[in-house]
């Protein structure tokens, strides 16, 4: 690293062996370490970037001595080199400190014990040595030459990377993604990483592109540019942006020349990348612009549903009356007018959509269908967006559901989604659940593998926040006039025994949940805070402590923070810090990108993964930490999948979740913050999201006023969509629910 001469003379010379690393941000690499120097009886503690700090290493820094007020002396640095170890002692701790896979404490002990200072001279030169340590064998002896060789391939890309800017924390990223050909990928191209590599965005790439010499009116930084917002744009949910809003915001982040953006719009649309189509808008047409995957998605979404719609039915024809005459008599009870209408219209059309809230009865309508659908064929599949949504549906109905990408049976491995028109799903009903939770993307696909003489019915909350990814499906299917839709608006008496439920409708029509304690039902609680410290240290208690003596509940698994932001006391980030440290202290564990993983920690996934079949959203519990083999093992419903310590940024501690996170999941406890702090968060749905995934206790913490302006709040953020307007067009006569009668004797209800 080059510096000025006269600057550096003046720093202060410092060399010793880092015995322990204290702290370490994978994101930008700072650390805090103890170190060893020589004629000093305490360890010093040296604070500042280091690349993949390792116990054992020798390391010479240049820096300056500070006196910190709380933590004593410490050694500021400024520069370092480090070397591998020499001793015994730190050849030892260097090789068991969990750099090299294969090799733990114990074993790194041993190695050491036979070859003592010629250890790494032995793995770098004759590892077969190795097989004469008792334990190792050829398998093993593979492992350790395949990570050692990694490891200083890595260490190699991270030196590189440090210099143009990215962070050490995604340097094995990096390296598993192009392996010996890392440097020279980054330097032909380094927005490449923005696409290829989890975690890295466009400015990161950015930074690396401007520190190897890209013009910042280069074309590919443009191109790059413009795809970066528009991703941005597609995780906000906008399926399209208009052109010129899009090139303001593009010309925001990179401050280039008048035309650049232009021309580069024109040239990604040749390399078909984006789509670019004039629109009809509320204020008149726009030139939308695309994404390639979304433009495809949206106008064969529209295409298929419709031609699902219009298909004849495989099912022999049901005679709707009587069907819901024996089903009542199946099931032993009598459905409202609202749940008869909903059954007749599953028996009489090829495409439904049923919505309602909680305690609507949406659940007795899905089990009537399958009644009736069952007496005539075996080919009925269920299936839900999520694992635990899709868990629901299967004890409520008593039929095998699966989660969406799990019936559509996705392989990263076959390149994605394996059910499609050529290789279709074998049904003849297809029900599925949790419909809001759907994004475009999934709708395609999903549309894509269903028989034209299938029935589909998609049940849902319309009011419920919409999907994570791009799309608003379920709202554009309702809004397009095109699909019938029986929206379902009576709660239940034995819904009206709930609280949560008579508050979650409040809450949806505009009015404030009551708050007031009531001791006929005990599942519903305001607690007022005004000050966020307070309300911390309010659900600290509530979760450790008043939660599980009061009701018997788990604080771990039966209670769920969820919350409207991730900033600020009560966000996500601050949350997880603060409830681990109360519900599962202690030493140890794996530090990844500044978070602590330990064994008992609950933890959520924050992307699809197919190969290890999890997904967004998945909360799970770490079961097991195997520092040798560098993995760790956490049970997701009931399974346990297996993280390399490389992929730790794939999970987030999950005491505290977003509301978003939450969607499709119930929970038996939830405490939810409702702050002043979370202004630009309190909307309508976001709370009435929050409150409906309680089953048996809700408890908010905050603010009446902040309560207010999110029962208020009604002015949800619009998605730039046309998915409803497409399946609207050249639809002549706009289709409602058909009242087909045809003869009993078709099905046999006997």
């Amino acid at each position: 690293m080059e510096t000025d001469g006269n600057i550096k003379s003046q720093l202060a010379d410092l060399q010793g062996q880092i015995e322990r690393v204290t702290f370490s941000n994978e994101e930008n690499g700072y650390t805090i370490a103890k170190v060893k120097v020589y004629g000093r009886r305490e360890l010093v503690t040296v604070v500042g970037n280091i690349v993949c700090p390792t116990p054992g290493e020798i390391i010479k820094m240049k820096g300056e001595w500070s006196n910190h007020p709380k933590f004593g002396e410490q050694f500021k640095l400024a520069y370092y080199k480090t070397t591998v170890p020499a001793s015994v002692h730190g050849i030892e701790k260097y090789l068991g400190s969990g750099l090299i896979k294969g090799i733990g404490p114990v074993m790194a002990k041993r190695i050491v014990k036979l070859f003592g200072e010629a250890t790494l001279d032995v793995i770098e030169a004759d590892i077969q040595k190795l097989v004469e340590v008792p334990g190792i064998g050829n398998k093993r002896i593979g492992m350790i030459s395949l990570a050692w060789e990694e490891q200083k391939e890595i260490r190699s890309v991270m030196l590189f990377l440090q210099t143009h800017g990215v962070s050490s924390g995604y340097a094995t990223k990096i390296y598993k993604q192009y392996k010996n050909e890392s440097i020279a990928v980054v330097q032909e191209n380094p927005y490449r990483l923005a696409h290829d590599i989890f975690g890295i965005g466009f400015v990161t790439a950015d930074k690396i592109a401007q520190k190897l010499g890209f013009d910042k009116n280069s074309p590919l930084r443009a191109e790059a540019g413009i795809l970066y917002v528009l991703h941005q744009l597609s995780d906000e949910g906008h399926v399209f942006y208009p052109n010129d809003p899009l090139i303001e915001k593009a010309n925001e982040i990179l401050e280039v020349e008048p035309g650049v953006l232009s021309d580069s719009i024109i040239r990604l649309e040749a390399e078909k990348k984006i789509v670019v189509e004039t629109v009809d808008a509320p204020n008149g047409p726009v030139e939308a612009v695309y994404l390639a995957k979304y433009h495809l998605s949206e106008n064969q979404a529209a295409t298929r549903l419709k031609g699902l719609q219009d298909a004849p039915k495989g099912v022999r024809s049901i005679d709707a009356a009587k069907a819901v005459a024996w089903v009542q008599g199946q099931l032993v009870m009598t459905l409202a007018a609202k749940q008869v209408e909903a059954v007749m219209a599953a028996a009489t059309n090829k495409v439904l959509v049923i919505t309602g809230g909680p305690g609507t009865g949406k659940t007795t309508i899905i089990r009537a269908i399958l009644k009736i659908f069952s007496a005539i064929t075996k080919h009925i599949l269920l299936a839900a967006p999520t694992g635990r949504a899709a868990k629901r549906m299967s004890e409520a109905t008593g039929h095998e559901a699966k989660t969406l990408h799990r019936l559509l049976e996705y392989s990263m491995q076959k390149g994605g989604f394996q059910k499609n028109e050529d290789h279709p799903l074998d049904c003849e009903l297809i029900v599925v659940d949790e419909a809001s939770m759907i994004d475009l993307i999934l709708m395609h696909h999903l549309l894509k593998a269903i028989p034209k003489p299938a029935t589909l019915i998609l049940v849902g909350d319309v009011d419920q926040l919409p999907s994570v990814g791009a799309g608003n499906v379920l709202k554009d299917v309702i809004a397009s006039g095109v699909i019938p839709v029986v929206e379902l608006n009576e709660i239940f008496r034995q819904a009206q025994e709930s609280s949560i439920i008579i508050n979650a409708h409040r809450i949806n029509k505009g009015n404030m949940p009551d708050t007031r304690p009531r001791k006929d039902l005990t599942d519903f609680y305001f607690v007022e805070k005004e000050d966020p410290e307070e309300a911390l240290q309010m659900i600290i208690k509530l979760v450790k402590e008043r939660i599980p003596a009061q009701f018997g509940l788990d604080a771990i698994d039966h209670i769920q923070v969820l919350t409207p932001m991730n900033r600020g006391v009560v966000g996500t980030g601050n949350l997880n810090t603060a409830l681990q440290a109360a519900l599962n202290p202690g030493e140890g564990g794996v530090l990844r990108g500044g978070r602590t993983f330990r064994i008992g920690d609950k933890v959520m996934q924050i992307k699809n993964d197919y190969d290890r079949e999890v997904f967004n959203g998945d909360i799970g519990r770490i079961a097991a930490i195997d520092d040798e083999a560098q993995e760790v093992t956490v049970a997701i419903d009931g399974r346990p999948v297996v993280y390399e310590f490389a992929d730790l940024d794939e999970l987030v501690l999950a005491y505290g979740v977003s509301i978003h996170k939450s969607q499709g999941s119930e929970y038996p406890a939830i405490v939810i913050p409702v702050m002043i702090q979370h202004y630009i968060m309190l909307q309508r749905n976001l709370l009435y999201t929050g409150v409906t995934r309680g089953k048996k206790l809700v408890v908010l913490v905050g603010t009446k006023k902040a309560l207010g302006i999110a029962v208020r709040n009604n002015k949800t953020i619009a998605r730039n969509t046309y998915l409803a307007q497409r399946l609207a067009k050249n639809v002549v006569q706009r289709r409602g629910v058909e009242r087909v009668r045809i003869q009993a004797s078709s099905l046999d209800l006997e």
